[in-house]
C-alpha cells in the first residue's frame, strides 16, 4: 500500500471511447484498436537489462507470456544512448520501481485493466505497435540509430503516443530536439496550453508543477542545471492529435518511484500521479 497518497478510487473511466465501471465485464478485445499484448510471465521483465557499451539495449521485450491479455501496458522505451555510467543505459533510470508503483496506482485509481509488471521494449522492435503508450526518460542522453528513428516514426504515425520525462536544462533539451527532428523533420514542437485535453482527460490540472527528484526535494530545491521553469510541449499529427508529450524540467518518474516515502512531498507525488493518469487516458482515447 502506498503511504502518503490520499486518493479515492473513481468508479468509472473513459477508455478508448467506452465508459466502463468496475462491476462491468471488460471486453476481450482491446478497445483502442491495437492488438492486445500478452502480460509478461512472473519473473520476466521483458528484458534482461543487458546493454552494449554505448548504452544500446540488446534484447527484445517480448518474451514469456501468460494467456490473458490486458487493456493497457505501461511500456518503457529502450533506446540507444551516450554512456552515463548506467549499466543498462539511461533509458532505465528509476526502472523498474517507478513503473511498478505507478501501475499499482493506476489499478487503484481507475478502471484501466493493467498488469502489475513493467514492459520495456526496443524502439526497433516490430512488437512496439502493440502498445499504444510509450514512456522515455533521460532523453538528454538519447542517441537513436536509424532503425530506432524509423521504428519510432512508424509507431507514432500509426497512432502511438510517446511521453518524454526527466530531462533538465538547455543542453538536454537541445539533444532531444535534435533526436525528434530526425524522427519528424517538418513537424514543430509546440507549447501545450493548459486547456489542452491532456490536462483534463481524467483529472483537471490547472497549473504545471515542477516535480523534483527525491534528492533535490530533500534539500528544498525543485530544479536541476538551468532548468528552473517546467514546460509541457508536444508534437501533433495532421489531425491535431498529440503524438508526443514532452515534460521538460520535471521528473514525474521519481515522484512515482518514491511516493511511499514520507519525506517526499505529497504535492509533488499527487501532481505526478494525476498528470500520469491523464496521459494514459488521453493515449487510450485518442
Amino acid at each position: 500500500m502506498i503511504a502518503g497518497l490520499r486518493y479515492l478510487a473513481i468508479g468509472s473511466v473513459l477508455v478508448g471511447g467506452l465508459s466502463a465501471s468496475p462491476a462491468e465485464e471488460r471486453p476481450a478485445e482491446n478497445p483502442v484498436g491495437v492488438p492486445a499484448a500478452p502480460e509478461l510471465a512472473d519473473g520476466a521483465s521483458g528484458a534482461d537489462g543487458a546493454a552494449s557499451e554505448d548504452g544500446a539495449p540488446t534484447q527484445s521485450s517480448t518474451q514469456a507470456s501468460i494467456p490473458r491479455p490486458r487493456e493497457f501496458y505501461f511500456t518503457r522505451a529502450m533506446y540507444s544512448g551516450f554512456s552515463r555510467g548506467f549499466s543498462r543505459g539511461s533509458w532505465s533510470t528509476d526502472y523498474p520501481k517507478a513503473d511498478q508503483q505507478f501501475l499499482m496506482l493506476i489499478r487503484r485509481l481507475t478502471n484501466v485493466d493493467a498488469p502489475e509488471r513493467e514492459n520495456p521494449i526496443r524502439l526497433d522492435d516490430p512488437e512496439l505497435r502493440r502498445f499504444p503508450f510509450l514512456y522515455a526518460v533521460e532523453v538528454g542522453y538519447m542517441n537513436l540509430t536509424p532503425p530506432e528513428i524509423e521504428g519510432l516514426r512508424d509507431y507514432l504515425l500509426a497512432g502511438g503516443f510517446l511521453v518524454v520525462d526527466d530531462f533538465w536544462g538547455s543542453r538536454e533539451w537541445a539533444n532531444l530536439e535534435f533526436e525528434l527532428r530526425q524522427v519528424f523533420p517538418e513537424r514543430p514542437i509546440v507549447e501545450l496550453p493548459l486547456d489542452h485535453p491532456i490536462f483534463h482527460s481524467y483529472y483537471d490540472i490547472e497549473k504545471l508543477v515542477q516535480v523534483p527528484s527525491i534528492n533535490y526535494a530533500r534539500r528544498g530545491v525543485t530544479w536541476e542545471r538551468d532548468g528552473r521553469v517546467p514546460h509541457a510541449r508536444g508534437i501533433l499529427d495532421d489531425d491535431g492529435r498529440l503524438m508526443v508529450a514532452i515534460n521538460w524540467n520535471t521528473d514525474l518518474g521519481d515522484a512515482w518511484e518514491w511516493a511511499e516515502r514520507p519525506e517526499y512531498p505529497l504535492a509533488f507525488s499527487t501532481f505526478a500521479v494525476e498528470l500520469g493518469v491523464n496521459m494514459i487516458i488521453y493515449a487510450m482515447s485518442h
